[in-house]
């Protein structure tokens, strides 16, 4: 969630620094702070509120050198304010610490260091750390300040308890950056006489494309010109790989485009076509997924699915439930991650667990992974980065290969990892009950889906306007039936995440069992009504609502003008397979959400209070 930018080299670190954090904005934070180590002394400029308020106090005092830590940080400990902005100074003023993650004994040792003398000065547990590693590395007779600092540094986070990336830096070791994590991601760009640190790949892309990203319980010393990879664990041996970044610096900026938000929801066409490149195999009609990492036999005796994710990621699981029992006929479920570890769920020896999660480090979703491996389920990952936590604790999967998403809101990797089901839907299906012609017009369909997209996208002008009108209402409701029910609870995510409007998803049938006495003037009802199977069911509910006067938008497909005569906005699709609807259902509602975020002023990329990686518990 927070955001950790290191630098030491030749350049001054302040400008990158700035630019690092600036580049993790999307990851979400309240306040921000920068550490440089100049004429060995330690400056730390810290402010609560946007990036822009660091970089104008550090122009002020334009600080030099050429070693620094910074950070951006999402309140869990302590108000957003200054003072408890990172980063955070020991006792004596002289070591300096940026974390991300929570310690959760922090109160004990806090105590015990006030009961020492020590005089705190924020309410954060990152500012205990920081006064423990100091402590130690004060009381510490090793003579060799580099491997003094790195002593202090391990034994502090022994410890600890709870998750940590972290970076740390000393006032008397002028050459050297340590690193460490523990469940919150950190990476090292290795540079020419320079490197860097960060939790965040994006941070330092446009600096170089050769990183090493860090495992658990990983510590990394950093000098000018080299860096040491060793474990906080003596029973652990670090596995260090240098790994090139397959995206470039423009792939993380805006364009042409007002918003990160807007560009990744016109980026869907390319990014589900590089979903499915390579993966459809027309002689056998069927999909190819080699990182599946089992056998036809072992994939046949599958007899039960889980997937597990949180947010749009659980969203499109519940696509992919609709579509695996649809295709295949195998019975599957879905936990929402953050609860899979605390339940008791029925498996079986043939249970294969998916776990679904854009950025591959989201703590509860990898939480979930080892919950289900320590129980011996095989379980596999769909991610979006190839380097996260989850891509390489995972038994395989499936990248999504959606590029990166910058915007809070996920758009393009919803629409992919629904690909993704589709392809693994197809795989099953084969290996069971689907015949190689309804193979093949799958196929067919979905290799559509990217131009149909399109085309809804240059309705973008007419939902623009639908927004306006409805943008100050106190509330909306979203409804769909059968696979469209997972399109109905995205699209109301979309509108609270970015609108801050109140929106809630439902089955459409559920309307009359509770939801209808919310209906009113003042609060209209989405629907997702494509021409489908129960296209007429819809209809049925949506007259309903307009019995009671509540306003109706409906989303449905081309040629079907019905919903005209008892709807007050249609936004319509292109005609496409039902099974395949959702791909395209939920992009109306992207751009809906998107343009009433706007008309009420909202910051789209930067929605208050969130993340895009949840990283803490």
């Amino acid at each position: 969630m927070c955001g950790i930018v290191g630098y030491i080299g030749k350049r001054q670190a302040s400008p990158l620094l700035l630019d690092g954090l600036r580049r993790l904005e999307y990851r979400g934070y309240d306040s921000a702070g920068i550490a440089l180590l100049t004429d060995g002394k330690i400056n730390v400029f810290r402010k609560a509120g946007r990036i822009e308020n660091l970089r104008k106090a550090v122009s002020e005092a334009n600080p030099l050198g050429d070693i620094g830590i910074s950070h951006t940080r999402w309140a869990t400990h302590g108000a957003p304010t200054d003072e408890n902005a990172h980063p955070h100074l020991d006792q004596s003023g002289k070591l300096s610490l940026v974390h991300n993650g929570v310690i959760e004994n922090y109160q004990s040792l806090k105590d015990a260091l006030k009961a020492a003398g020590h005089v705190f000065h924020s309410e954060t547990d990152t500012e205990v750390l920081a006064h423990l590693a100091g402590t130690i590395y004060d009381e510490s007779d090793v003579s060799d300040p580099k491997q003094r600092l790195v002593a202090s540094v391990q034994k502090a986070l022994a410890r600890v308890k709870g998750t940590f990336g972290v970076a740390v830096m000393h006032a008397d070791v002028p050459g050297v950056i340590v690193g460490a994590r523990l469940g919150s991601p950190l990476v090292v760009g290795l540079g020419k006489d320079e490197q860097f640190l960060a939790s965040d790949v994006a941070a330092i892309v446009a600096h170089t494309r050769d990183v090493i990203y860090l495992n658990d319980y990983d510590l990394v010393t950093l000098t000018r010109n080299s860096y040491e990879v060793s474990s906080l664990d003596t029973t652990r041996t670090a596995n260090v790989q240098v790994s090139r970044v397959d995206f470039t610096e423009e792939d993380s900026e805006k364009g042409a485009f007002e918003h990160f938000m807007l560009k990744e929801i016109y980026e869907q066409p390319q990014s589900i076509r590089n979903a499915l490149r390579g993966r459809l195999n027309r002689d056998e009609a069927t999909a190819i997924l080699g990182g599946l990492n089992m056998s036809s036999m072992e994939l046949r005796q599958i007899d039960r699915i889980i997937f597990s994710g949180c947010g749009t990621a659980y969203h499109a699981a519940m696509v992919g439930e609709y579509l695996i029992e649809a295709l295949a006929r195998i019975p599957t479920e879905i936990e929402f991650a953050s609860e899979f570890r605390y339940r008791n769920v029925p498996t079986t020896k043939s249970t294969l667990q998916f776990v679904v999660s854009q950025s591959g480090e989201t703590i509860d979703t990898l939480a979930a992974l080892r919950e289900a491996k320590r129980k011996g389920l095989r379980c596999l990952g769909i991610v979006n980065n190839v380097a996260s936590t989850i891509a390489r604790e995972s038994d395989g999967g499936v990248y999504i290969h959606a590029g990166p998403e910058i915007g809070v809101a996920a758009t393009k990797t919803f629409t992919s990892q629904v690909a993704i089901m589709t392809l693994l839907s197809l795989l099953f299906g084969r290996m069971h009950h689907l015949s190689s012609t309804d193979g093949l017009e799958l196929i067919d369909e979905l290799e559509a889906i990217p131009e149909k997209i399109e085309a809804i996208l240059k309705q973008a002008p007419l939902i623009k306007e639908i927004a306006q009108k409805y943008a100050h209402a106190e509330g909306m409701l979203f409804m769909g039936r059968q696979i469209n029910f997972p399109v109905a609870m995205e699209g109301a995510l979309k509108m609270k995440e970015i609108s801050y409007i109140y929106a809630s998803g439902h089955p459409s049938a559920e309307l009359k069992h509770g939801i209808i006495a919310l209906v009113k003037p003042d609060l209209p009802s989405v629907f997702i009504a494509p021409d489908d199977a129960v296209f007429d069911k819809n209809v049925s509910n949506i007259e309903e609502v307009r019995a009671r006067k509540g306003p109706v938008i409906a989303v449905t497909t081309e040629g079907c003008h019905e919903l005209e005569r008892i709807t007050d906005d249609v936004i319509y699709i292109p005609r496409c397979k039902s099974i395949l609807s959702p791909l395209l259902t939920v992009v109306p509602l992207q751009l809906l959400s998107y343009y009433v975020a706007l008309a009420r002023g909202c910051d789209v990329d930067k929605p208050r209070n969130l993340a895009k990686s949840v990283t803490v518990e």
